[in-house]
């Protein structure tokens, strides 16, 4: 009686591994993102088996010298919803509901550009633990822009400049870098469509 319960555990244990592991396969983008181009960081969560993402840092965060709003901090003004165009960028959440679909791949989700205000279905592929496809599209996939995101891990020369870019309220010290023993997407950290 005592082998077979043994035995009956074992045989349960090695079926529900790959539930496990598919769990942890899933979560593999959470954590912080480096846009294309290194012009923000977008920190990727998990709620309710749903993935989202939102603006952590801009390496701007406030408009240009030749812009007409010179020096503020940037917002959505792009935004359609004129009640959300003085939403700061800064906190904006830019990618909504996707769904892990297995192979490394997230999708049924959608990504904000704030940049022209709009929404666009996404698609997002783990190429390796520090590169994400970032694939935006109208109608279907074929139609649509790819943009490669890199996990953030922090750097010397982001440490000591203390001029540049900006985090989001609540975000300061919070230690946004990966440790060199996380797992891909069990660290903290952020990425955002251009």
């Amino acid at each position: 009686m005592y082998m077979r319960t043994l035995l009956f555990v074992a045989l349960a244990g090695l079926a529900l591994q790959p539930l496990a592991q598919g769990g942890e396969e899933a979560d593999a983008i959470v954590g912080t993102w480096v846009t294309g181009g290194g012009k923000s960081r977008v920190e990727i969560t998990k709620a309710r088996d749903r993935y989202y993402g939102k603006i952590t840092w801009l390496k701007e965060p406030k408009y240009p010298a030749e812009d007409h709003e010179a020096g503020k901090e940037k917002r959505d003004r792009e935004n359609p919803d004129q009640s959300k165009r003085e939403r700061p960028i800064l906190g904006l959440g830019l990618l909504n509901g996707f769904e892990y679909e297995g192979k490394n791949t997230w999708s049924k989700g959608t990504i904000y550009d704030p940049e022209n205000g709009k929404t666009y279905k996404c698609k997002m592929t783990l190429r390796n633990p520090k590169t994400l496809h970032v694939r935006g599209y109208v109608g279907i996939s074929l139609i649509g822009r790819t943009t490669v995101w890199h996990r953030y891990e922090g750097s010397k020369e982001e440490k000591n400049d203390k001029g540049a870019g900006k985090e989001a309220p609540g975000r300061e010290g919070k230690g946004d870098r990966l440790g060199k023993g996380d797992k891909a997407g069990k660290g903290k950290g952020s990425g955002k469509k251009e």
